[in-house]
């Protein structure tokens, strides 16, 4: 599952590379995206205006340049000549940041994040970066308030309620590790994928597993990708026998803001706390 791989691939440090690091730089003008997140981020702190390309994932906002450009497998030649004075990207395929650099674009390297406090630093950095301090600031902020709300509203029940986040309908599952595990932990939620932990956050679970640890919430995460839904995951052999399935207790998240942690991530929290609310009536 790429996803999955991609968003193991590095850790959440920024990486700089190019010409004027450490010296005060211009503000950039042409700035090309080839990561969803990234994308999300410099439109929501308002640089969108210098945004002159993003990849062919970066499907938010809509009115984002949207390129055939891949963030998986970039062309240098084809970054390159679109003339950016900044590239950010999720990680370095193809030695990107090597050909770049030799350009003497600089490239901004913000990998998946693990927490909630790497997704805040990396629209923060990006703020800066194009001349948008404050606005990043008012964004993080807000982020960070609209999340505490949202967890303070949601009931927490007497006992623990435990939760299977599936990313594929191979069972592949998000544990506390990921950033996704992160935001459920928000909630006090057990999640049954962590004794299954392989060290990436991300183990494959078996279908006997799941319907054994008999979780009170499902969230899916592959409703796009994979055409998921109530229905069918109800009709899966066994299933109805889960906790969860009985009450209906199943979130469906929209693949793109499942795998993104920038300002989107406040509708994910959302959804969950709505579908705790359900959980308890």
């Amino acid at each position: 599952m790429f996803r999955r791989t991609l968003m193991a691939v590095l850790g959440a440090a920024l990486v700089l590379v190019g010409p004027g690091l450490g010296r005060p730089a211009a503000t950039p003008h042409r700035i090309v995206s080839l990561s969803p997140t990234a994308t999300e981020d410099l439109f929501a702190i308002g640089a969108g205006k210098q945004v002159i390309a993003v990849d062919n994932q970066s499907d938010y906002p809509k009115r984002a340049p949207r390129t055939s450009l891949s963030g998986f497998t970039p062309n240098a030649e084809a970054v390159i000549g679109y003339h950016p004075d900044l590239v950010v990207i999720e990680y370095d395929p193809n030695h990107l940041v090597d050909a770049l650099a030799k350009a003497k674009i600089k490239v901004v390297v913000q990998p998946s994040a693990h927490s909630l406090a790497d997704a805040y630093s990396q629209i923060g950095t990006l703020g800066k970066l194009t001349g948008h301090t404050t606005e990043a600031a008012t964004l993080v902020a807000h982020m960070k308030k609209r999340i505490a709300d949202l967890v303070k509203a949601a009931p927490r029940p007497a006992t623990q309620l435990s939760v299977y986040d599936e990313i594929s309908p191979d069972f592949y599952s998000a544990s506390s590790r990921s950033f996704i595990g992160q935001v459920l932990g928000l909630f006090g939620l057990r999640n049954i994928a962590d004794p299954a932990d392989d060290g990436s956050g991300f183990p494959k679970l078996s279908e006997e597993y799941i319907v054994g640890s008999n979780p009170d919430l499902i969230v899916l995460e592959d409703i796009r990708c994979c055409g998921q839904t109530i229905a069918g995951v109800s009709s899966r052999p066994g299933w109805n026998r889960i906790t969860a399935v009985k009450r209906r207790a199943i979130v469906l998240i929209d693949d793109s803001l499942a795998s993104r942690w920038g300002p989107r991530v406040v509708d994910f929290v959302k959804a969950l706390s709505l579908a705790l609310g359900a959980v308890e009536k």
